[in-house]
């Protein structure tokens, strides 16, 4: 039977076993990493960066974690912080003109379309979007993750949707 997030985190702090965090490592930072990328419109550079930092923040404050969430909501919310910070020290850049996504044969929207569409919202949207339906996450976790009230969570949401649709609908039915 699989060791749970739990026992692991016991296992680290009763012993220092490095083991154990490197099971917590290898079984988040996919998911950290995919949040982070989103929040970072896709520069796999900073996101990997700072994903290393999340893990590094991680280990230090351990025992800080309670178990009433999830570990991956607790590590979701140092990753949002990390990034947070990053941003507070380097102003946002103007995002892109958003270049029209490329219309599939099926219709389809491809990954790269869905990403430069994501990099023209504004961070709130971008954030919000990234959390609650990038990642196994609730919108009430999500909101907590990041501090927010649930109104103002679904606020960003809906306006977010509403921006992505828009955009990916003009790209679908403009000249191929």
């Amino acid at each position: 039977m699989p060791v749970g997030d739990a026992e692991l985190v016991a296992r680290v702090l009763a012993g220092d076993d490095r083991r154990a965090f490197a099971e917590l490592v290898r079984r988040h930072q996919s998911a950290v990493r995919g949040l982070l990328r989103r929040l970072t419109a896709g520069d796999a550079a900073l996101a990997d960066d700072l994903a290393q930092e999340t893990f590094l923040r991680a280990w230090r404050s351990l025992a800080s974690w309670r178990g009433e969430a999830r570990l991956s909501s607790w590590l979701y919310r140092i990753a949002y912080n990390g990034w947070a910070s990053q941003v507070r020290r380097a102003p946002e850049p103007e995002p892109p003109e958003p270049a029209p996504p490329r219309p599939a044969a099926d219709g389809a929207i491809d990954r790269h379309d869905l990403g430069r569409a994501l990099a023209t919202l504004r961070e709130e949207e971008r954030t919000a979007l990234a959390l609650a339906y990038g990642r196994d996450v609730t919108h009430e976790e999500a909101a907590a993750i990041l501090d927010w009230p649930l109104g103002t969570l679904k606020t960003h949401l809906l306006r977010g949707r509403e921006k992505l649709r828009r955009i990916l609908a003009a790209g679908l039915e403009g000249p191929p």
